[in-house]
């Protein structure tokens, strides 16, 4: 067996230089993965992200001056003027999506999809009660389309 690396330098530019020969065809399966991964650096190009300018985990005096008290956790999202408020309750999550009128808002969490709801003249929304772990938003309406940044809600 060879050491590795060579201790001469002419030994392992020589290796260096086999390395970066051709080696002949690249397999289409390896071409295909390859643009397939390259086709993803701009799925979310046109989607801004909303930011979380409220959350009453973090400030629950103002919270709850603001809620009933049957919601475990409020949120807001702000892109432009889209909006994104939820309440996090134990049956589920309600939120409201503004400028207000019909959209639709989809939830997912790491395993993928989790839910997508639409919502009504006033822009209100409920989705089931989330399974444990982070959680992401993507909010259309209005001709705007928002995602927000992962969060655990639980």
């Amino acid at each position: 067996m060879e050491q590795w690396p060579p201790a001469a330098d002419d030994a392992l530019l020589a290796e260096l230089g086999a390395a970066l020969l051709d080696s002949g065809p690249v397999s289409e399966e390896f071409l295909n993965t390859a643009l397939a991964a390259f086709s993803w650096r701009t799925v979310d190009a046109e989607l801004a992200l909303a930011e979380l300018i409220f959350d009453s985990a973090c400030d629950r005096e103002s919270a709850g001056l603001l809620r009933s008290g049957g919601t475990d956790r409020t949120l807001t999202f702000r892109s432009g003027e889209v909006v994104i408020e939820i309440e996090v309750t134990a049956t589920g999550i309600v939120g409201q999506l503004s400028p207000i009128g019909l959209g639709r808002v989809s939830a997912r969490t790491t395993a993928g999809r989790y839910e997508n709801v639409p919502t009504d003249s006033m822009g209100y929304f409920s989705m089931d009660s989330l399974p444990a772990g982070p959680v992401q938003f993507r909010a259309r309406t209005g001709g705007h389309t928002v995602v927000t940044s992962w969060v655990s809600l639980r």
